[in-house]
């Protein structure tokens, strides 16, 4: 864990760090605030241009924008913590499975089939924006830089095509060895949990059909059953929408929207809001620890994932390098 310098105050995100990837700004993206102007202080956004924070002198609004064209404003709260801990929100990707690399190839491979170069590859820099988002976040991403004259609709039909056969092999035992593999300590964290009697709820942007066979093969790995049967509560992107399937809302509002992590809690777990100074959430992405910070929640940053990159380190209220660390804040 790491202590913060060079703070300052903002109304509702509390004590900000200036070395943190926030960024000053004029002027909100969509243009409806200016600083100076209406009331505002500051405008502040993530690193990577994901969040944007309008900042007045008793309040601040968020603005989430959105690469599919629906942006929406959250108002922000002050977060704290208080013990006992009575819920523990866990992002899948990154945090407790390492499967990041695998969902970056099928995004990838399905570029490639759009624009019929079997030979493309992503770039480094494309990474941040191909990772922790929704399906139709990154596709919208790579076809505004590779193929501007494609569309996501035309994208996501190779994306599910790629995604059926892969999961399907992997499944049958005869797909990528690496593709879902455990993060270090998770079994021993997810046990001491439920020996504290603490609820778990896991929270993931990705599609039900890509999620839950990665969590179900790290159980597998692990040896520890059945995961609808040992969470409190897992939450998804819900079920893609195409031509001839009925989908579920979550293309359009998941992290670093606060839905997921919001709808698990009190929802899928009970916790109601005047107990969310109870709930910590876990995560390695800087879309994730937005939805948890504009949920209303405490958010832990897990070192590994893009939080330092995307600018949000500012958002964490906690930063930990192993389930060790993130023990001695929750117990």
């Amino acid at each position: 864990m790491e202590s913060f310098s060079k703070k300052i105050d903002i109304p509702g995100l509390g004590q900000i760090d200036l070395d943190s990837g926030l960024i000053d700004i004029e002027q909100s993206s969509d243009k409806h605030y200016c600083v100076g102007k209406l009331g505002v202080k500051m405008i502040m956004a993530t690193g990577d241009r994901k969040v944007e924070f309008i900042v007045f002198e008793e309040h601040t609004l968020s603005l989430v924008l959105s690469s599919m064209g629906y942006p929406a404003y959250y108002p922000v709260y002050p977060v704290s913590l208080e013990k006992p801990v009575k819920a523990v929100l866990m992002d899948l990707d990154g945090t407790s499975v390492h499967s990041e690399e695998f969902w970056v190839w099928i995004i990838q491979l399905s570029i490639a089939s759009l624009i019929g170069n079997p030979k493309f590859e992503l770039e480094n820099a494309d990474i941040p924006y191909v990772s922790g988002h929704s399906v139709s976040e990154h596709l919208q991403y790579c076809i505004r830089k590779y193929c501007p004259d494609k569309t996501v609709e035309d994208a996501r039909v190779y994306y599910i095509k790629h995604t059926h056969r892969e999961m399907n092999a992997i499944l049958e035992g005869n797909g990528r060895k690496d593709a879902f593999v455990p993060t270090p300590g998770l079994k021993d964290f997810l046990l001491t949990l439920k020996a504290h009697k603490i609820k778990i709820g896991l929270v993931t942007s990705g599609l039900y059909e890509k999620a839950y066979p990665e969590i179900l093969s790290a159980f597998q790995n692990l040896d520890m059953g059945d995961p609808a049967e040992f969470y409190d509560a897992i939450i998804t992107a819900g079920f893609l929408v195409g031509k001839g399937i009925p989908g579920t809302l979550g293309e359009l509002s998941p992290k670093p929207h606060p839905w997921l992590y919001a709808e698990v809690a009190r929802v899928g777990l009970g916790i109601t809001v005047d107990q969310r100074s109870h709930v910590v959430g876990i995560e390695d992405s800087g879309a994730g620890i937005s939805s948890i910070r504009l949920a209303g929640f405490s958010p832990i940053g897990f070192a590994g994932g893009n939080i330092e990159e995307s600018g949000t380190k500012g958002l964490c209220s906690y930063y930990c390098h192993n389930f060790g660390e993130i023990l001695s804040v929750i117990l």
